[in-house]
This record gives structure tokens, sequence and C-alpha cells, in this order.
């Protein structure tokens, strides 16, 4: 006789497609970031209210098989950020700190070419190239947000713990200590001490 074993719902409940950033499944969760929610993000404020505020910047999908906030558990995503520019400025994520400063992260890059922007409390901010095969660890204590350098979509693989938490405000309120910007073909990294705002 069979013995009944339990079944955990979650198990292969997600397929993944590495190169094209497909995920599915019931439980997969997405949002996606217009021009028009990131405001105040991009340097260039007049290109980017002439801009149509309904263009995606970037998608994002994840699947969290423990409650958010729960000791001990692992989230897995990704995300796909569209090729364009406001005025010199690539198409970026808003980037954040982990509420939980000892919660680090992974990322690793499978199409594309790009930037990840890092930045500790001190606002010493430096930048990671991404590119097809690129891994990151992310320490727990540094903001990031991802810049996309290149001319195709860049996606890129995520994991991170339940109980990382989230800190926008920081960086909505004082954005990173640099900024990505492409002039003249070049992919540049620029204090933001030495930029002159526009607006």
């Amino acid at each position: 006789m069979i013995s009944s074993m339990h079944v955990n719902p979650f198990q292969q409940a997600i397929s993944v497609h590495w190169q094209t950033g497909a995920m599915e499944g019931r439980e997969v969760k997405e949002s996606r970031k217009l021009l028009g929610d990131l405001k105040g993000i991009f340097l260039d404020e007049a290109a980017c209210a002439s801009a149509d505020a309904n263009t995606v910047v970037y998608r994002v999908k994840w699947w969290q098989p423990s409650e958010p906030g729960s000791e001990g558990g692992l989230f897995w995503g990704v995300t796909a950020i569209e090729s364009g520019k406001v005025g010199d400025e690539c198409f970026m994520t808003h980037g954040h700190f982990h509420a939980n400063s000892t919660r680090a992260e992974y990322y690793t890059t499978a199409q594309g070419e790009g930037r990840l922007l890092l930045m500790d409390r001190e606002r010493k901010t430096w930048a990671e190239v991404m590119s097809p095969g690129s891994l990151h660890y992310i320490d727990g204590r540094y903001a990031h947000r991802v810049v996309n350098a290149g001319s195709v979509p860049l996606i890129f693989w995520a994991c991170w713990p339940s109980d990382a938490g989230y800190d926008y405000g920081t960086i909505a309120k004082e954005g990173f200590g640099a900024r990505i910007l492409e002039q003249n073909g070049e992919v540049l990294v620029i204090p933001q001490t030495e930029i002159s705002i526009k607006n």
C-alpha cells in the first residue's frame, strides 16, 4: 500500500526561461513602472515631462513562496529594463536600500548591457558592469539601482531574503551620489556634485 504524501503547493509551480526573462506560474506576481511613475528620478526634468508618461521603463516578475517580512525565506524575480533615454540618462530602476541592512541580494545578467549602481550610507557611489553571465553580490548595507546602457532590453534575475524589506524613501529624497549618462556614445559614471541640474 502506498502511503499518502504531503504535496507542497509551490513545488514545480514556477517555470523560467533564462534568456528571455519569461517567468510563469500561478504564484508569479508582476508589476511595471511607467515613465510617469518615475517623476523626480531622472536628471532632465524637462525632457521627462515632455516624454510620453505611459512609456514602459521596466517590468518586474517575482515569486514569494513565503510571507514578506518572514525570516528564513527567499524570493526570486526577474527585471527587464527597456532600452531608452531621458536626455542623456539611460532608463533605470528607481533604486532602494534594504530596510534590513543585514540582508544581502544576488543579481545575475541574462541579456543586454548595463550598470549596477551601488551606494553606501556615506553616499560613496560606484558602478559594476552588467553583461550576460555577470554575477553581482549586493551587500545589504548598499543602495542599488540598475541602468540599461545598451540597445536591447536589459534582463537580470535576482534572489533576496523574504525579510529584506525596501527603503525607497531615502532614494526618492536624496538620490544617488552619481548618475549614469551616455555622452558621445560613451557610458559615464558622473558624481552628482559635477552635474548641472536641469529642470
